[in-house]
């Protein structure tokens, strides 16, 4: 029996996990969607006391912000993908174009990483026989590429949509059953508790403290709170109503 066909079942496949795949756009979708929904809406809870204006305004901010952020995931995956194949299409040109330099040039790389130097020229001599060995080495010691990321936009950005759809409604839904002065303060425990346990679900995964990672994002996403407090606060006291 191979030895590798056994293996410790607390190890994380983290290549295969929806949180290495999808990791940024579930944190930063669900953290910003619940930090800039209550930071508006304690804004807007303060400065109208209007229970109707506050649901409007969640909704309204929910469906355009998630919307927006999707899209802008989208363009942003795409454009990148779509330079870095620019960039591998001319280093292979000039692979092609100036063998000799390229293969000085892997071979000075290999020596920068902290290979011997016994087996720099072989591996520069291996490389330069194979374009697309040597444009494998190039992309990811030269151009930080790697050719073999399966990065798909379309799913990444379906992913930050319900992450800050799912992320904004948090700070949203204490409003459904209660009055606007109640509800700012439950829903700032709403997002609180929901960052707190986003943190320490992520956890899991960074291998952070449970309390630390929790508190740390209770504690980044507390400015919101307080700006939108204040917004709110300042326009109650100085704009007419």
């Amino acid at each position: 029996m191979s030895q590798y066909t056994e293996h410790n079942p607390d190890f994380l496949h983290h290549q295969h996990s929806p949180a290495y795949l999808y990791g940024r756009e579930i944190v930063f979708g669900m953290q910003d969607g619940m930090v800039s929904v209550l930071g508006a809406l304690t804004g807007i809870a303060v400065g109208s006391n209007d229970h109707f204006v506050v649901l409007l305004s969640g909704f309204s901010i929910i469906c355009t912000a998630s919307l927006s952020m999707a899209i802008g995931t989208y363009n942003s995956i795409s454009t990148e993908k779509k330079i870095e194949k620019r960039i591998l299409e001319e280093e292979r040109d000039e692979i092609e174009k100036s063998p000799v330099e390229e293969k000085r040039e892997i071979e000075e790389m290999f020596l920068r990483d902290g290979w011997p130097e016994s087996m720099t020229q072989k591996m520069a001599e291996c490389a330069a026989l194979d374009n697309d060995l040597m444009l494998r080495e190039m992309a990811y010691r030269e151009l930080s590429i790697s050719q073999k990321q399966t990065t798909d936009p379309i799913k990444k950005s379906i992913v930050m949509f319900f992450a800050w759809a799912g992320g904004g409604l948090v700070p949203l839904f204490p409003y459904f059953f209660l009055s606007v002065t109640t509800g700012i303060w439950v829903s700032i425990g709403c997002a609180a508790a929901g960052l707190f346990v986003l943190g320490s679900v992520m956890s899991k995964f960074t291998k952070q403290k449970i309390i630390n990672a929790g508190m740390e994002m209770v504690f980044l996403g507390g400015a919101a709170i307080i700006v939108g407090y204040l917004i709110g606060y300042v326009a109650d006291s100085f704009i007419q109503h």
